[in-house]
């Protein structure tokens, strides 16, 4: 573990090479617009710090590359007492300027959240989540934030401006969870909406903490658009101008965030904000959670993303993140189980590795069209020489070509069957290839017994097969990967 640990120190020269650039001019080191260069893990986070060197381990191991936590306490009591930015946790039990310089020293990146109101000063009495009756409060905790962590030995550039802020939710609810105005009650039934809720977060939140960030040459990242709060809603947030500041909240966004959407449901925000900016790209800080108890979410959500994102001109490794909530804890959809008597991988885990381990190259789109026959379906990308589907499938033999390859010449095509969640090899005999001009077609037989479940469903999201939100009707599938290697 030591002898990794110690191989890994070169790792953070790239990501602090880029954290120390302005934002104005800020380069990809690895050659712009070349998607090429880009590694599935710069697209992978979690919510939470890594605490130990057999937790960086485990990150290392599963590919989390990037984390994201509190930074407080602030002012917690009164007007009067410290300003302290120091602590981070859902307790701010822990110290965060050690978790940040541990994180520079092993290659993750480190996005802070800023919030929330003191109960002293928030305009719904004793309500942290409603807005400041003094903004000026909330303007100096911003400031000692991002002035501490924007410089060494810190050297952060993302910062992000509350969580989940919302009004009246597409879903129905009347209030969002995090953004509390007049006439909020914890019973939703009795809570009526929160009338200027755009306008008091623009005003009092968003826009004071955004000149804030950038005064420091930091990116601003929104806080987490919640998926009950609908797309359409989200771009009238967006494109709303302040009557009073006269500026709109989408010029003082650099990373659009959302919370538990499909990889699909990126197209119309990468089609308005990203392709031809304002916004520089899209993040998702939190995805996962219940929706991990299927096994093939994960992998299908990521391996889906890496090939959206190749598509869309990926040329910064920090343009498309997404953060799995949550990397610890005593549920056994978690990435891990917390113990004790000791940390251990859980189904959804071992699945990233199985996913950094078979997708461990530069990434580039697979142009060739696949044709799978009956019962099974799949996508495709390129991992350095190798071509590699992700596909799911039902019992039995299946089979798929791809076009637009070259043939080995003389040499014999190995084609390797992984399973998705155990990276479990299948033999030899359960894979056959042959090749027709620049046509590959395999055949391989999946398993009688597959690693989907009932909650795995036929949907059109991921590799054409699963978003993680069915009903239950579906018959449990196989998720695996045919690897071609050069």
């Amino acid at each position: 573990m030591l002898a990794a640990l110690a191989g890994a120190a070169v790792l953070p020269f790239t990501r602090a090479a880029r954290a120390n650039t302005a934002p104005s001019s800020l380069p990809d080191p690895r050659g712009a617009g070349v998607a090429s260069a880009r590694k599935i893990t710069d697209m992978i986070g979690t919510n939470g710090w890594a605490t130990s060197p057999s937790d960086l381990e485990m990150w290392r191991t599963m590919g989390l590359t990037w984390g994201r936590g509190s930074v407080g306490p602030g002012q917690p009591d009164s007007r009067a007492e410290p300003l302290r930015v120091d602590e981070t946790g859902t307790q701010f039990d822990s110290n965060l300027p050690s978790v940040v310089i541990r994180n520079n020293r092993n290659g993750i990146g480190s996005l802070l959240l800023l919030g929330y109101t003191p109960r002293w000063n928030a305009s719904v009495p004793g309500d942290s989540n409603s807005a400041p009756v003094d903004v000026q409060v909330w303007e100096r905790y911003v400031d000692a934030v991002v002035r501490k962590y924007s410089a060494p030995p810190y050297n952060l550039r993302y910062f992000q401006i509350w969580n989940e802020a919302a009004g009246k939710l597409s879903g129905g609810m009347p209030q969002a969870t995090f953004w509390h105005g007049p006439d909020f009650d914890k019973d939703d039934k009795r809570s009526k909406p929160y009338e200027r809720a755009m306008q008091d977060y623009v005003e009092k939140i968003h826009i004071p903490a955004a000149k804030i960030i950038r005064r420091y040459h930091a990116f601003v990242v929104y806080g987490g658009w919640p998926d009950q709060g609908g797309l359409a809603n989200f771009s009238k947030w967006l494109q709303y101008r302040s009557p009073v500041l006269n500026e709109r909240m989408l010029d003082w966004v650099d990373y659009l965030d959302t919370h538990y959407l499909n990889v699909d449901d990126f197209d119309t925000l990468y089609e308005q904000y990203v392709r031809n900016g304002p916004a520089r790209g899209i993040w998702q800080t939190e995805i996962g959670d219940e929706y991990m108890k299927d096994p093939h979410y994960l992998p299908k959500y990521f391996f889906r993303f890496a090939t959206w994102a190749l598509d869309r001109n990926w040329n910064d490794p920090d343009k498309y993140l997404s953060m799995v909530y949550h990397w610890d804890g005593y549920e056994p959809f978690r990435l891990t189980h917390r113990g004790p008597p000791e940390r251990t991988y859980n189904v959804s885990g071992k699945s990233l590795i199985v996913l950094r381990q078979t997708v461990d190259g530069s990434l580039a789109s697979f142009s060739g069209p696949l044709q799978f026959g009956p019962g099974a379906t799949g996508i495709a990308l390129r991992s350095g020489n190798d071509v590699v589907m992700q596909v799911n499938a039902e019992s039995g033999w299946r089979t798929v070509t791809a076009s637009g390859l070259k043939a080995p010449g003389s040499r014999a095509t190995r084609v390797e069957w992984i399973d998705a969640l155990s990276g479990v090899a299948a033999s030899p005999d359960d894979v056959t290839s042959r090749w027709e001009g620049e046509m590959l077609t395999i055949r391989f037989r999946v398993p009688d017994r597959v690693n989907g479940t009932n909650d795995t469903k036929d949907t059109k999201d991921t590799n054409g097969t699963n978003d993680g939100k069915g009903n239950g009707n579906a018959a449990p599938k196989h998720l695996a990967y045919l690897v071609v290697r050069a």
